[in-house]
């Protein structure tokens, strides 16, 4: 049976953890900062989970 492949949009967006949590960005950084407030700004910089029923589907994608 062949290897699977990683999609790779996917691999550059989610790190999987040691403990099998997936790992993302946040969203709401990209463009309209000016009206976003200082502390919202600053809790969008850390990073977030998936969803549980979201993670089932990254690591199907993500094999390695």
């Amino acid at each position: 049976m062949p290897k699977l492949k990683t999609r790779r949009s996917l691999a550059k967006r989610f790190k999987i953890t040691k403990t099998g949590k997936v790992k993302r960005q946040k969203a709401g950084r990209g463009h309209l900062l000016a009206k976003k407030s200082r502390k919202r700004k600053r809790q969008l910089r850390k990073s977030g989970l998936v969803a549980k029923l979201d993670k089932k589907v990254v690591q199907i994608l993500l094999p390695y």
